[in-house]
């Protein structure tokens, strides 16, 4: 069955494009325009997830996200902002949004992001075994990562650390989420062990590590893997 979604978003070139790409991979999209009539349709149900821009008419994103969660709507909710400051951010997760796009966006980064929300939304794990980073190919049955048909080594926490991003590819984790899933550690703000580990990540995979094109840091959260 096809997954449902409410898209609220004023900017109507945007929203076309957007919404043509989400009907090619066979969502349903349903498209508001206007805050308070968006809030008001998200509030009566019906959708596996919310598209929500911050700026917009009658009712701005960060106030429907609040109100929705406060009322006990559990709808993961994507928020799509033009701005680029941290604290907006930061306001956008803290009132309940599950994750968080900066505009102008790759429309395949969102499809990723609306993947990932889905899936952990529904509890299901992924079910690729086969993933590509760039000219990166990582086997995950086989445990084995080439590069143009070269063999890459990495240790065991190298692998697992990959193997965690790849299944959340598109989506923000922190360093906790890291140390508590891929080390079994009790997450720790102050530990080093993700960082060298993705540092080391990075030197193996990335074309040039100095500027990471894949594995990404996303200041005062964590990190993500993109398309």
């Amino acid at each position: 069955m096809s997954s449902r979604i409410l898209y609220i978003e004023d900017e109507t070139a945007l929203a076309i494009g957007v919404i043509d790409r989400l009907k090619s991979e066979e969502y349903l999209v349903e498209l508001v325009q206007n805050g308070l009539e968006g809030y008001e349709r998200a509030r009566q149900g019906g959708f596996d997830m919310i598209i929500l821009d911050v700026m917009l008419p009658g009712k701005n994103g960060f106030d429907i996200c609040r109100d929705l969660r406060r009322e006990s709507v559990n709808t993961p909710i994507l928020m799509l902002t033009a701005r680029g400051e941290v604290v907006d951010r930061v306001v956008g997760l803290k009132l309940g949004a599950d994750d968080y796009l900066q505009k102008p966006f790759d429309v395949l980064e969102l499809l990723a992001r609306v993947e990932a929300l889905l899936r952990r939304a529904s509890g299901s794990p992924a079910v690729r075994d086969v993933y590509h980073v760039g000219n990166v190919q990582v086997d995950l049955k086989q445990n084995e990562i080439t590069s143009d048909g070269t063999r890459i080594t990495l240790s065991r926490a190298e692998f697992r650390l990959l193997k965690y991003l790849l299944e959340h590819r598109g989506t923000i984790v922190s360093r906790e989420q890291l140390l508590e899933n891929v080390w079994g550690m009790e997450g720790d703000t102050l530990s080093r062990t993700v960082d060298v580990h993705m540092a080391s990540l990075r030197k193996k995979i990335e074309p040039d590590a100095r500027f990471p094109q894949y594995l990404l840091t996303v200041k005062g959260f964590g990190y993500k893997l993109v398309p």
